[in-house]
């Protein structure tokens, strides 16, 4: 399916070294004519790392985007029923997150965008990041492959010599994941 013209909520949770690829990604879809509707977990809105400082990040987004970012639990909360986006993504989505939705912890903008976005059984693509998807998370990960309206952009192992349990997806093929998606059809969710 085309994503010119569809509402995309894209959502950025606290995998910090991957912001940069992600913020890119964000930026194909918008050239591509999709609406893109930024929202920020707490700690990724609020956070300065290593990697870049909060407010660079929220500037280049709301730049891009032309949108303000939903930062907070209330203004995430009418997503869902406001029927606000046509397909939601989370990229990347830290394996907190990952847990949180596994066990149905709606407790930050994430969660509470994903949850109000499910609750009109429409589609949610997870673009996974973890360093812990091979052992603490990887229960979590599994509960999502098999729940309905989930989707995963395809993943690997990120470096399997230097850490053998971080995973990471596949950021350039979010476009097609979510196409697929729009359609209910899930690509190879894990890339050898």
């Amino acid at each position: 399916m085309e994503l010119v013209g569809k509402n995309i909520g894209y959502v950025l949770t606290g995998s910090f070294c991957t912001f940069k690829t992600t913020i890119k990604e964000m930026e194909k879809l918008v050239k591509l004519g999709a609406n893109v509707f930024p929202i920020m977990s707490f700690h990724s809105y609020e956070f300065d790392t290593k990697f870049g400082k909060a407010q660079d990040f929220i500037t280049e987004i709301e730049n891009l985007t032309g949108r303000k970012i939903i930062h907070t639990i209330q203004v995430a909360e009418p997503i869902g029923p406001q029927k606000m986006f046509d397909i939601l993504l989370v990229a990347p989505c830290s394996g907190n997150t990952i847990a949180k939705l596994a066990y149905d912890i709606i407790d930050t903008p994430a969660t509470m965008a994903v949850k109000s976005h499910l609750r009109i059984n429409r589609p949610v693509v997870i673009g996974i990041s973890t360093n812990n998807g091979l052992s603490g998370a990887a229960e979590n990960i599994g509960k999502l492959l098999n729940r309905s309206n989930y989707y995963f952009v395809p993943f690997k192992q990120d470096n399997p010599i230097t850490k053998p349990r971080s995973i990471v997806c596949d950021f350039s093929y979010i476009q097609k994941t979510l196409e697929y998606a729009l359609d209910g059809e899930q690509i190879s969710p894990i890339l050898l």
